[in-house]
């Protein structure tokens, strides 16, 4: 038998490749520029593909571009570094894992929003626009599949082998929170708190399944439900939803104008979930010890 035989039988990094921050860089450098490329493109050639397409169609065509081009480059990735198959990303329970997700997503976002309206924060004033669905479909599932590739595939993953389960859950969370730190409206809290709510509970949905699916399920359905259905700030970005709730009151406690994503309310709810998922995770077995390891 071939030593790659062996190496693929085994799954184990070898060389270069078996030094785990040099396997974090090139994942974490090769999907984001995988996930970026076919928007800033589209943003250099948008006189020429307004002329050709109509905008619904563009923004079909990155959506599913930037997804399968993630996937596959992540793939590919695991296949020549580590010499295995991507077991997280395997077909077998992820519908009903995403679904899950979704459904826990939706149902925290939910939450939220009833915290907002028992405060007085939130006023509900009918319905809103399906105006805004295509584009609160398109930025939920690429931000779910590919920020999860990245971040939690690519970073928690690869540093929970080096350092373990805590110190991969620090790291990942406040990469996650302070790329979002040039965000329209974000602040040092908005950050802190994508950090905490989003770092925790997205980490914590892979660290007791080992799998990428509920994740991505869990994160697309917070931004959907976030801008699809109630019309607010997805990160930033403004959005039109099925209602129409709007929010007033103190940054601290709506978010501002990046979004509930950066209110008390949001941190608690979400915190909480990451937390409980946490403890799941140890119950299970799934927490790995601290230790400090180069290779991995």
């Amino acid at each position: 038998m071939s030593d790659m035989q062996l190496s693929d039988a085994a799954g184990t990094p070898r060389g270069v490749w078996s030094i785990w921050p040099i396997r974090m860089i090139v994942f974490f450098v090769v999907l984001t520029a995988t996930y970026l490329g076919l928007p800033v493109l589209a943003t250099i050639y948008k006189p020429q593909l307004n002329a050709m397409f109509p905008k619904e169609v563009i923004l079909l065509a990155i959506t599913a571009g930037s997804v399968v081009l993630s996937i596959l480059a992540y793939r590919l990735l695991v296949r020549w570094t580590e010499k295995r198959s991507a077991d997280e990303l395997s077909a077998g329970g992820a519908v009903p894992q995403f679904l899950l997700g979704s459904l826990i997503g939706v149902g925290l976002f939910c939450i939220v929003y009833a915290i907002y309206l028992a405060l007085g924060i939130a006023t509900f004033k009918g319905l809103g626009s399906t105006a805004g669905l295509g584009v609160a479909l398109a930025v939920g599932i690429s931000s779910g599949v590919c920020e999860e590739l990245i971040m939690r595939g690519g970073v928690f993953r690869i540093v929970e082998n080096g350092l373990g389960t805590f110190i991969a859950l620090v790291v990942s969370a406040l990469i996650f929170g302070f790329l979002h730190a040039g965000n329209p409206g974000a602040t040092l809290l908005s950050s802190t708190a994508i950090a905490l709510e989003a770092g925790i509970l997205l980490a914590a949905a892979y660290a007791v399944t080992r799998s990428l699916w509920l994740a991505i399920g869990l994160h697309f359905a917070w931004n959907f439900a976030e801008g699809g259905i109630f019309g607010a700030a997805v990160s930033g970005s403004q959005m039109k939803g099925l209602l129409n709730i709007p929010l007033s009151g103190p940054p601290l406690m709506t978010g501002g104008s990046f979004g509930p994503e950066a209110s008390l309310p949001a941190i608690a709810v979400c915190t909480a979930a990451g937390l409980i998922m946490l403890i799941i995770a140890v119950r299970k077995g799934a927490w790995k010890p601290m230790r400090a390891r180069i290779r991995a």
